[in-house]
């Protein structure tokens, strides 16, 4: 029965999602730094706050990216909404099934597919780029792309992490940053340091798009 649940959960919203998009408009600035990756067939590792989490996956659908989705069960409506918007799923988080979550996409890396990370998830703070997303760089040697993303009008949810919903007939302004690599002998004070360099340009654009 809870099975049913989840397929009835995913179906309906990503129902909800496709027609909420109908109407808006998506503007993309950077869109070399990942496509020529994908030109040579290296995967990358995309990362971006929480908050732009909806409109980066409709319009990023169907795109074979894997992303990291929390173990708890709120996880697994999501788990399901992803992947009808054909992304795939590995479970896990910094708090919770973290060491699986994290073979999971090392495996995902090296058969060639995306990858995509919240580092300020599950719970936040939010604008806080937790290091241990890059660890999976630092493994494979995929190259970091991280992205911000705005819209024209829209409404953010009094949540953690200031859930965006672009509204009908918005514009949305997708970013994406220069590609970073991640030395593979970089120690746990390196991570700490390329995480701080990555959330402040995140948060320096997402302050521009707010403003």
């Amino acid at each position: 029965m809870s099975d049913l649940r989840f397929k009835s959960a995913g179906a309906l919203g990503s129902g909800i999602i496709g027609a909420l998009f109908l109407t808006t408009r998506v503007q993309r600035v950077g869109q070399e730094h990942f496509e020529q990756f994908r030109r040579k067939g290296q995967p990358v590792l995309f990362v971006f706050w929480h908050g732009g989490l909806l409109p980066l996956m409709h319009y990023h659908r169907h795109e074979n990216i894997v992303v990291l989705i929390s173990e708890h069960e709120d996880g697994e409506y999501l788990t399901r909404v992803v992947e009808h918007n054909g992304f795939g799923a590995v479970r896990g988080s910094s708090t919770r099934g973290g060491t699986r979550g994290l073979k999971g996409l090392i495996r995902a890396a090296r058969d060639g597919r995306d990858l995509a990370l919240t580092p300020d998830g599950p719970k936040g703070p939010p604008g806080a780029f937790k290091p241990g997303a890059l660890v999976v760089a630092q493994v494979t040697g995929i190259p970091v792309i991280p992205m911000a993303v705005q819209s024209s009008s829209g409404w953010r949810f009094r949540s953690w992490d200031g859930f965006l919903v672009p509204k009908p007939f918005s514009t949305v302004t997708i970013k994406y940053l220069a590609p970073l690599l991640v030395p593979r002998d970089s120690t746990r004070e390196g991570l700490d340091l390329i995480a701080r360099e990555i959330g402040a340009s995140l948060n320096a654009c997402t302050e521009r798009f707010d403003t």
